[in-house]
């Protein structure tokens, strides 16, 4: 099952895809059923039974080409990003790197949905605006102190994420947060993808094209600290919740390419298996 967030004449709500351009909106399969992913998670694990419930025997209402994607949670309880997960990232960052999951956390403001223009910064900080193309985790069962072997029965679904990056903002000081949080600066989708659908997220490959050139191409099985060991790492601080998120890491860039971001640049970030997140970098402010 794929689930998107999106707007349509003033109103948000969830749509199911029936293919990769129409969906059923689910306000109208189910108009008693929360109309945000946050609260539909919520619900408990028997929330992906009742939309398979409501929507089946029904047509598609929208064609994507109808509505606005808005990120797929559109403000989570929390967005957890791991920095220098992927050893060519690592190497090419120069930075050391611990033992541990290295997280920051990213706010919803920072994030658009898929196809809507990411906002890049002003000159100077523009000469590194780079994107990172990453697998995104959704938690639906809440838990805490969550065993590793246990971590992946507490997915909800994927997503693509592009976690863009004002670099020169990430070097002022030792905590780079802010650099990973400038408005509009990356994008979340184009759908949730629940674990049935996607199946083994190990077998599958991120991938980010700028203006159809590829720039990464990197197994997710590559990852240093794995999916299971980033939810267990977080679930002995607090309780993750339904709609939390995960950003896994960016691999490095292919040899001789960068993860430089202009103006009128379209990003594309892949998750085989599962979708692509496409954005256009729009005007600067």
């Amino acid at each position: 099952m794929r689930l998107i967030s999106f707007q349509h004449s003033g109103r948000r709500g969830i749509g199911v895809m029936t293919s990769d351009t129409a969906f059923i909106d689910l306000s109208k399969a189910a108009p008693q059923m929360p109309t945000d992913m946050r609260a539909l998670l919520g619900i408990g694990k028997a929330w992906q039974q009742r939309v398979e419930q409501a929507i089946k025997g029904k047509a598609a209402d929208y064609s994507i080409s109808d509505i606005a994607f808005d990120p797929v949670v559109i403000e989570p309880h929390a967005t957890w990003a791991v920095a220098l997960n992927y050893q060519a990232h690592k190497e090419e960052t120069g930075l050391e790197r611990s033992q541990y999951p290295e997280f920051f956390l990213r706010v919803p403001t920072s994030i658009v949905g898929h196809l809507q223009d990411l906002l890049p910064p002003r000159p100077p900080y523009m000469k590194a605006f780079d994107f990172e193309g990453e697998l995104a985790v959704v938690i639906g069962k809440p838990g805490r102190y969550i065993a590793e072997q246990d971590a992946l029965a507490h997915v909800a679904g994927y997503s693509s994420y592009n976690e863009g990056s004002v670099r020169a903002y990430q070097r002022h000081n030792r905590q780079f947060g802010l650099g990973k949080n400038f408005e509009k600066s990356g994008s979340f989708g184009p759908w949730l993808m629940t674990p049935d659908e996607f199946g083994d997220p190990y077998k599958q490959s991120v991938i980010t094209r700028v203006n159809g050139v590829e720039k990464q191409r990197c197994g997710l099985n590559e990852m240093l600290n794995k999916i299971e060991n980033q939810i267990a790492y977080l679930s002995e601080g607090f309780t993750l919740q339904p709609g939390d998120v995960v950003a896994t890491g960016t691999p490095g860039s292919l040899p001789g390419t960068d993860k430089h971001m202009q103006h009128g640049d379209v990003v594309e970030v892949e998750i085989t298996g599962l979708g692509v997140l496409k954005n256009r970098v729009g005007q600067q402010p």
